[in-house]
């Protein structure tokens, strides 16, 4: 089918004194390093259309995502489950949805919809004749596996090898720096959009507002003559910029942005672009379950328990929220795979682990998947199975992470499912 594409980008930078997510307790931003965007990719066909949202957040709950959905289509009359809104993951942004002791900033919301619906009405009605290549490369430079396994066969997140009982990296991490390039019938570049899996953590913990490395990678993309790239987060759940071989040294947003925007030059340099694609997308509803709680796991005393700030933070929240999860019962969520001829988009609603990530690209073979976590709605952690024994912070129970043990081999699967059914 004869293809159209549209692009375009917004400034969604809250105010100074707005909280910052990504911290678990409150922290207010006083310094602003660099603007925070929402970018938009529409993609038209005569018989079906798809779109992305990114946003430079830390995640996105469904009712932001429903929220953007309803008010581009009151403007537009784009079909509302056609649309895919994808959070960077920053841990420098505001929180437009809970994470821990921070809350949800109600306020933000209907001014963020506000904003990406106008940039949505840009690219929508800017939208011309297009091209689209495909390609990828591999990156070890940038992420590494945060978990280490100690002697005692615990996990330790944010392990190094400098600590004595350090044994090994509990897992892989997944290379692929993905890449989808949309020219005009002109050749000029329109857009990318740049999967890849890594946490952005730079400086929010000290105040700091900022995109972070993916801000970089749309900045230095821009430089290069790209005027808009979206990045989709991958499964990273367990995957980080600081490198536990060397003591926990961290790389600079600056030099990962630079690396990754370096990648997709290179990557787009050998693609073969084509007009005529099919587009589709489908959606659907997974009930996922609970963790079935002990009293250990409530306290924090199950094996390899592992709690990054205040443990009275833990204990004040945890009876209220163990309660609410009871009386839910079941977590319902949305996952969603839009396709652009042999591309599967995947969206994920969780900070899943990278082990899961591979496991769906696999799973969608001879299609390429590009997994795009923290996309439509925010469930927490999903770990596989075996990280449990382990423990570390991403399997402790708290608001971040609170699924059932099998929720990850269940959403994997529903996905390869969907991606299937496509």
């Amino acid at each position: 089918m004869s293809l159209h594409a549209g692009f375009s980008e917004i400034d969604i930078t809250p105010p100074l004194g707005t909280p910052i997510a990504g911290w678990i307790k409150e922290i207010l931003s006083t310094e602003i390093l660099d603007p925070l965007q929402a970018h938009v990719a529409v993609f038209q066909t005569e018989q079906d259309a798809v779109a992305f949202v990114q946003l430079d957040v830390l995640s996105v709950g469904h009712s932001t995502s429903n929220a953007i959905r309803k008010s581009v289509f009151e403007k537009t009359g784009f079909p509302p489950d056609r649309i895919m809104v994808c959070a960077t993951h920053t841990h420098a942004g505001p929180p437009i949805s809970s994470l821990g002791m921070v809350h949800q900033e109600n306020a933000c919301i209907p001014q963020i919809a506000a904003k990406v619906t106008a940039a949505f009405e840009k690219a929508f009605v800017q939208k011309q004749p297009a091209e689209i290549g495909t390609g990828s490369c591999s990156e070890f430079r940038v992420a590494h596996n945060r978990r280490v396994v100690l002697r005692n066969g615990t996990v330790r997140t944010h392990g190094n090898f400098n600590q004595p009982d350090a044994l090994f990296i509990e897992g892989p991490i997944d290379p692929e720096v993905a890449v989808l390039a949309v020219r005009s019938k002109d050749g000029q570049l329109l857009g990318t959009i740049v999967n890849y899996a890594c946490h952005p953590t730079h400086h929010g913990s000290a105040g700091k507002m900022t995109a972070g490395y993916p801000g970089v990678l749309s900045r230095e993309m821009k430089a290069r003559g790209c005027p808009v790239t979206l990045f989709l987060n991958g499964a990273a759940g367990n995957l980080h910029t600081a490198d536990p071989t060397s003591g926990g040294k961290d790389m600079p947003m600056e030099e990962v942005g630079l690396y990754l925007a370096e990648d997709v030059t290179k990557v787009i340099e050998t693609m073969t672009f084509r007009d005529t694609v099919r587009v589709a997308s489908k959606s659907e509803i997974v009930a996922l379950p609970f963790r079935n709680l002990t009293e250990a796991e409530m306290s924090g005393t199950t094996r390899g328990a592992q709690r990054f700030i205040d443990p009275t933070l833990y204990d004040e929240a945890i009876p209220a929220f163990a309660e609410e999860i009871r009386r839910r019962g079941m977590q319902r969520t949305e996952i969603q795979v839009h396709c652009l001829e042999d591309c599967v988009f995947v969206g994920i609603p969780a900070e899943l682990f990278c082990e899961l990530g591979l496991r769906i690209k696999m799973g969608v073979h001879p299609r390429k998947a590009f997994v795009c976590a923290y996309s439509n709605d925010m469930v927490g952690y999903v770990p596989p199975q075996e990280a449990f024994g382990k423990g570390g912070y991403e399997t402790t129970f708290f608001r971040s992470n609170f699924l059932a043990h099998e929720a990850g081999d269940m959403i994997a699967q529903a996905a390869i499912d969907i991606a299937k059914a496509v």
